[in-house]
């Protein structure tokens, strides 16, 4: 199915398009590995290949990357899959950084290379982002809940058990499939939260319903020029390929209706070649460090992957700005090039004075026919960030296991992300978790194994942490409605003997008392943040505000 464009842009879409399809090319043996395998085995031959990719330096700045792969040719225009909003870039108001997988599903965590992998990233007009949630793909039956004549949430005939399903236009089905088959492949070995369309282990990592929906929308729009494009530009940031775009056959292959039969790729010789083809990083690509504060690193992996290299390749770096940009290795074995994994190297970005710096990495050797081939390096330098403290609020929406942490966001600040403090509680010890998150809300879950929990968040910006903010309890109370306005009472220790306590307000009358309840000392007063020392022993705190003491641990 053709994708809808603009009037005004297709005489300039067809000048573009005819160029760029002429200078696209999948790298040769790219896909060797494939040759031969079918259904569980053919898709792990793809994890393989594309899974460890370069990642994509900051979530914050990926309307950066979108510049490149998702505007209209020729025109400033954002490409949008989920409105037809008219947004123009670098102008990025009004629309969100869209998971077009939901990251809920496995957890929302930002360790994991999914967090930023471009192949399933876009540009989403914010309301409609906001109203597909982390709805499932799907076919809307019933009333919308939500329709701007683009895409639709409401209730559909298959949901894998969420209350409503988000259908993108007709002519953007096949992109969502092929996006939808792309992560399940790439992260195969992902354990999966919400399971609604993904399922746990390598093969065939999706629910059935969900691989006949996927199919049928695969088939019925099949890939564009802007995908074909899209994949090109992806290829040169994050150094891996959506196969499905390059090869739309492997979905048949793997879900469809060639299961069983052995894949070939189209371009497959007749008999071994034996000519040098360094297949990554493919020559010209970006490795983009993005912004990095002064004085601090940022660092990258680059893959090296060939065949029939002969003799290392020699790696070195020039440009203007080469003195910020150094190399983990001046030298690439063709044997581990060659091999299935490739090699990998370490680039790292220090700069010292604040701007844009550029550079390359030239890659020489190896009985390359083509000579020499460049990697551009870029990296943004700014001034180290002064962040204010955050303000920790009241807990929202509690039930028994779950509980929103919220807090106010500092004013004229730009924040990467923020990190919250997790502290849980039971009989008398607590464990510690740090989490991450986009906004100024966290849900929290697992709440009903412990008896309360407190949190506490900090801001970050390119590396730097703003200093903690004030403490909030959460406790299962009606009373109280299970939350406490900042934390009454918790006592910290430090190796040393030292003990800190944390206190919203003033606490009259605090009992230090040994293992035997002998008093060891008693404080007339404490406030926060005070500290005292004892020596290495198990200790009793008693405080008049609690019931049950503290049990701690000095060391």
């Amino acid at each position: 199915m053709k994708h809808v464009y603009p009037s005004h842009l297709l005489c300039s879409l067809l000048i573009a398009f005819s160029f760029l399809s002429a200078g696209a090319a999948i790298p040769a043996g790219y896909y060797s590995a494939l040759n031969g395998k079918s259904e569980s085995a053919l898709k792990t031959a793809l994890y393989q290949i594309i899974n460890p990719h370069t990642l994509v330096s900051s979530y914050q700045n990926l309307p950066q990357y979108f510049q490149k792969t998702d505007v209209y040719p020729n025109s400033s225009r954002w490409w949008d899959m989920y409105s037809n909003d008219p947004l123009y870039a670098p102008d990025f108001r009004g629309l969100n950084r869209e998971h077009s997988l939901p990251k809920s599903w496995w957890g929302g965590s930002q360790s994991t290379p999914a967090y930023t992998d471009l192949n399933h990233l876009y540009p989403s007009e914010a309301a409609a982002n906001q109203a597909k949630n982390n709805y499932p793909l799907g076919k809307v039956t019933g009333n919308t809940k939500f329709n701007n004549g683009v895409c639709k949430v409401g209730p559909g005939q298959n949901s894998g058990g969420a209350q409503y399903v988000f259908e993108p236009a007709d002519e953007y089905k096949g992109d969502f499939a092929r996006t939808y088959f792309y992560m399940v492949t790439c992260y195969q070995n992902m354990s999966w939260k919400y399971t609604y369309m993904c399922r746990d282990g390598v093969y065939p990592s999706l629910q059935q319903w969900a691989i006949d929906l996927l199919l049928q929308w695969h088939r019925a729009d099949g890939v564009s020029q802007k995908e074909l494009d899209r994949n090109e530009q992806v290829f040169l940031i994050q150094n891996n390929r959506n196969p499905f775009i390059d090869y739309p056959e492997l979905a048949e292959y793997i879900w469809g209706n060639k299961k069983g039969q052995a894949f070939t790729t189209p371009d497959s010789p007749d008999e071994p070649g034996g000519e040098a083809n360094l297949i990554t990083p493919p020559n010209g690509m970006t490795l983009d460090f993005s912004q990095t504060a002064a004085g601090h690193t940022s660092t990258a992996q680059l893959q090296f992957k060939g065949e029939y290299l002969r003799g290392d390749m020699e790696l070195s770096v020039g440009g203007l700005n080469r003195s910020y940009f150094t190399l983990s290795t001046d030298r690439v074995a063709s044997g581990a090039a060659n091999s299935e994994s490739g090699t990998w190297i370490t680039v790292t970005y220090k700069p010292q004075t604040t701007g844009e710096h550029t550079a390359n990495l030239i890659i020489t050797d190896g009985g390359l026919d083509e000579g020499s081939r460049i990697v551009k390096l870029r990296g943004e330098c700014l001034p180290v960030p002064e962040l204010s403290a955050v303000t920790a609020t009241d807990a929202t929406d509690l039930t028994d296991d779950t509980y929103t942490a919220n807090w106010n966001i500092p004013a004229n600040e730009v924040i990467d992300y923020y990190v919250v403090t997790l502290r849980r509680y039971s009989n008398g010890t607590y464990i510690e978790e740090e989490l991450t998150a986009e906004e100024n809300s966290l849900e929290i879950t697992g709440f009903s194994a412990y008896e309360y929990d407190t949190y506490s968040v900090r801001s970050a910006r390119l590396g730097v942490l703003s200093e903690p903010s004030n403490t909030i309890t959460v406790r299962h109370s009606s009373a109280i409605e299970g939350i406490d306005t900042d934390l009454p009472f918790v006592v910290e220790t430090f190796p040393g003997g030292t003990v800190r306590f944390r206190c919203s307000e003033p606490i009259e009358q605090i009992a230090v008392l040994d293992m035997t309840g002998r008093m060891v000392t008693m404080l007339e007063q404490i406030t926060d943040l005070q500290e005292i020392t004892l020596p290495n022993g198990v200790y009793l705190i008693k405080a008049a505000c609690r019931r049950t003491p503290v049990k701690i641990v000095v060391y």
